[in-house]
């Protein structure tokens, strides 16, 4: 068991949030590596596999026009997918993540490696853009590695509050903010 996903527990106990993630790329690795600790039924909901672009438009509500103009690989589709799983889960984290494994690279015009990380939060969502190296499961481990990093990174950005000071009742429509790196 790995320290990342330890300490990104204690940091979800602590708010008292619970977290849902949506993953293409990854195929639930992402989610493996969060219910391998003990003790992850107290932040973690639920995980989607939304390999497909049908997928993501009937399980996260991913508008098909994004879709069509932005391509499964992209920061908008990555945005919906982390604000569809949140809105679903009743959460106050959705994290998403699509990108290219390879070794075939597909209908995208992106390299293999490319892969934008999402986490929609009470306060909005962010997206960062990744490049990432090496063969298939080295790809896929290095998006689920950074894709807790940066929910880790959220949390630990936030004042301390206690449990009942966790913002808005999740699924509360926001404005998003997306930050595009």
């Amino acid at each position: 068991m790995a320290r990342r996903e330890e300490e990104l527990g204690e940091l979800l106990k602590q708010r008292g949030w619970m977290i849902a993630v949506a993953e293409a790329t990854c195929g639930g690795l992402i989610c493996h590596r969060i219910v391998s600790v003990p003790g992850s039924s107290k932040y973690f909901e639920r995980g989607i596999i939304a390999y497909s672009r049908s997928a993501k438009v009937d399980l996260l509500r991913v508008p098909p026009e994004t879709l069509q103009t932005f391509g499964a690989v992209s920061a908008e589709t990555a945005a919906a997918m982390a604000e569809g799983v949140r809105a679903l889960s009743g959460t106050q984290l959705g994290l998403a993540e699509s990108g290219i494994a390879g070794p075939v690279r597909g209908k995208s015009p992106k390299p293999i490696g490319a892969c934008y990380i999402a986490l929609a939060t009470p306060e909005g969502t962010q997206v960062r853009e990744f490049q990432f190296a090496g063969e298939r499961l080295d790809i896929m481990n290095q998006i689920a590695t950074a894709a807790l990093q940066m929910v880790a990174e959220y949390l630990l950005s936030l004042p301390t509050a206690s449990p009942s000071a966790s913002g808005p009742p999740a699924g509360t429509p926001e404005p998003s903010r997306r930050d595009a790196r």
